[in-house]
Parts: structure tokens; C-alpha cells; sequence
């Protein structure tokens, strides 16, 4: 039995007057399920008869089918409720004008990653701006932050850096339910969208997923359990350089590598293979797609062993720089595009600082790096207590 109960499970046996008579539209997708593992969009349309009148759908489509980046989903009907299925991941990314006269009330039931470059909260908050504009109401049916919302870690997105991974100047990872983020930016950065957060009921902020008593559903192909989403903030890096972080294989952002790496280098590099709060194991693995697609790839499989102990933004920065220092002639950035932008370096937009990158070239200890940006990230957390749902 489930000790969290969600913002899904909490509306349906509490919603706020007068819902059942506005229509509504639902921003979800696969994972936008109750404790018995109902779809929202049955269980919205079975609460209020006839008044779910869209359904929308972020990055990697309403089934979570799309694998890769930046490759779009299509509108389509769904079948059973004969309303209409909008992709906010395709023709726009941004709610149209037309999408949002279909509805009074956006409920939004997302299942976040904990990790600033997950786009879920780029699409929140471009639906946030188009309701403001129309004075449509934006409900958010709250999730747990799956992977804690007292660990937060990393450098503060620079404005000029702001992107579809990432629009707000949060730390990488953020500490955040959706509901908590939506309050925060509503408010601190003048979106003015009339909101209002379902919030969760038994969650505390020291949880990770696996002790809410819920089911994991991935919210992503690549996320598919705890293990990879709590490596997430800092394996996600590898996206902006040649080095695999696992995609094309059973154990995405778990793994990394390349047909480069000399392993035994990379121990002597780090002087061992243990980090605060977890391993690396030597690996070898060939993708089945994505980068070094059926080549055989060198490198590590990282197993957390204390993730309340565990830094992972941290620890991906010392892996990439003894990658840097040893494999300079190999190792290769990635080049534009990414996420829609076209001439940033995808490694700066993932950061969300260029000076990350430079001071990495430089030769700089990522130790030093991450003491660099503990002001902003206290700054960060004494700004964002105020709109903290849960203590």
C-alpha cells in the first residue's frame, strides 16, 4: 500500500468547487498514474462526465515512446475518449491559441526527474505563460521529487544559457515537486498564470521514489528505474560529447563510455574507483543505437551505494575530466543542434554555464568548481523555501 498518496488521487476524492463544471484539458503521459495503476485521463474522465476535452503531451510523446532527443511527436485522437491528443513536443512546443479555447482548468500530472534539464518543467512552464495570457487555470496534481527534495546540487543556469533544458536560473538538481517549481516561478519570475498545486499527502522532503510505496512507471524511455534517475543530474552531461552515457542499451545513464577509453588509465587517473557514496565497476558494452551504435564501448557502470552521500553532478564532472585529460585527441564535444538550439554548444546548455566547460579545459579540479558555486546555490534554496509545500 502506497504511504504517498498523489495530487491525482487527492483531487478525485476532493476537487476544488465548481471543477465539474469547466472544461478541462490534462497534460500528462504514461506515468500519470494512480496507485492502482488507472490513467489519469480515465480517471479525470470517469470523475467529471464530459468534461475532458484535451489531452497534451511533453517530450517523448503520451506513451513515452520517442526514444531520442528532439525527435517529435504528432497530434492524434484518442480512441476511447474521442477527444483530441496535443503534442507539445512537435509542430510547437508552446500550447497554441486554438489548443487553449478548447478548455477552462490545464490539470497537470507529470512525473518530474529531480533534474533541471528534464524538459517537463520547460513545458509546464510554457503552458503557464499561454494560460496567463488567456486567464485559463493552471492545476498542477502533485508528484514526488523522485529523487529527494533536500539534496540539491550544482551551478545555477545563467540567463543568457536559457533553453527547452532548462529556462530558469535552478542548480542542476533542484529539489523541487512540479507543484513547488510552478509556485516558484509563478511568482519570482512574474508569470502571473492563475495556479493552483493538488499537493502531495505523506510526502516528505528526505524521500526518495522507492519509499513512497509507489509504482515507478518511466516517465522517459531512458529513465526506466530509481537507479538511473538518481545518476541522471550528473551522467546527463555526457548528452553534450562524444562519449556514450548509455542510450541504446538496458542501462541508459547507468553506464558510459567509448571505444576509446583505456579503463585501467581512467582508475589510475581518479586514484581508485571508489567515490563518496558509490563505485564504478569496469564495463564494456556496444549500444544498439545512438552514439557508437554495435561498437564495443570502454568505460564504467556507476552503482550507488549511499545516495543520500552521493554527489552525481560532482562525481560526472571528475569522470569527464579525466576523460579530458586523458583522451584529448579522442574526445570531442558535441556540436549543435540541440533541443532546438543551433549555435551553443549543447554541453553549455545541459551546464547551463559555458564557464563549466572552460574551467574543465582549463584543467580546473571540479572540487574547486562546485566550492565556486556554492553561494548561488544557497542563494538559490534560501529563494525558493518560501514556496516549499512540504518540510
Amino acid at each position: 500500500m502506497a504511504i504517498v498518496r498523489t495530487g491525482l488521487e487527492n483531487l478525485l476524492s476532493n476537487p476544488p468547487a465548481g471543477l465539474e463544471k469547466k472544461r478541462l484539458g490534462l497534460l500528462c503521459n504514461q506515468a500519470s498514474i494512480d496507485s492502482g495503476f488507472r490513467h489519469a485521463k480515465d480517471l479525470v474522465a470517469g470523475r467529471f462526465p464530459g468534461r475532458l476535452k484535451a489531452l497534451f503531451s511533453p517530450q517523448h510523446g503520451f506513451f513515452a515512446e520517442k526514444q531520442d532527443n528532439m525527435v517529435e511527436s504528432g497530434d492524434f485522437t484518442d480512441k476511447r475518449l474521442s477527444i483530441p491528443v496535443f503534442s507539445l513536443y512537435g509542430e510547437t512546443r508552446s500550447p497554441t491559441e486554438s489548443m487553449m479555447k478548447t478548455m477552462d482548468v490545464l490539470l497537470v500530472d507529470l512525473q518530474d526527474a529531480g533534474t533541471r534539464v528534464y524538459t517537463f518543467f520547460t513545458t509546464l512552464s510554457l503552458c503557464m505563460e499561454a494560460a496567463a495570457k488567456t486567464g485559463t487555470l493552471i492545476v498542477i496534481l502533485d508528484r514526488p521529487n523522485p529523487v529527494g527534495g533536500l539534496q540539491i546540487e550544482g551551478n545555477c543556469l545563467v540567463p543568457q544559457y536559457a533553453s527547452f533544458v532548462g529556462r530558469y536560473p535552478v542548480p542542476m538538481r533542484h529539489g523541487l515537486t512540479i507543484g513547488e517549481f510552478a509556485r516558484y516561478i509563478n511568482q519570482s519570475f512574474a508569470v502571473g498564470c492563475d495556479l493552483q498545486v493538488i499537493p502531495l499527502s505523506g510526502w516528505r522532503r528526505s524521500m526518495y521514489f522507492d519509499e513512497t510505496g509507489l509504482a515507478w512507471v518511466a516517465p522517459s524511455p531512458n529513465l526506466p528505474g530509481l537507479s538511473s534517475a538518481l545518476l541522471y543530474p550528473g551522467q546527463v552531461i555526457w548528452e553534450g560529447t562524444n562519449i556514450s552515457e548509455g542510450r541504446g542499451t538496458t542501462l541508459p545513464f547507468e553506464i558510459f563510455g567509448a571505444p576509446f577509453i583505456d579503463i585501467d588509465a581512467m582508475e589510475n587517473a581518479l586514484g581508485g574507483l571508489s567515490f563518496d557514496g558509490a563505485v564504478l565497476r569496469p564495463a564494456v558494452f556496444e549500444p544498439t543505437a545512438g552514439k557508437w551504435a554495435q561498437t564495443p564501448c570502454q568505460g564504467f557502470q556507476i552503482h550507488v551505494t549511499n545516495r543520500r552521500r552521493f554527489s552525481p553532478y560532482l562525481c560526472s564532472l571528475k569522470l569527464l575530466s579525466a576523460v579530458l585529460n586523458l583522451f584529448k585527441n579522442d574526445f570531442a564535444w558535441k556540436q549543435p543542434p540541440y533541443e532546438y538550439e543551433d549555435k551553443k554548444l549543447p554541453f553549455d546548455l545541459i551546464t547551463g554555464d559555458p564557464d563549466i566547460r572552460m574551467q574543465l579545459e582549463a584543467r580546473r579540479d571540479p572540487e574547486q568548481i562546485a566550492h565556486d558555486w556554492q553561494p548561488e546555490k544557497e542563494r538559490y534554496v534560501r529563494e525558493v523555501r518560501q514556496f516549499y509545500l512540504y518540510e
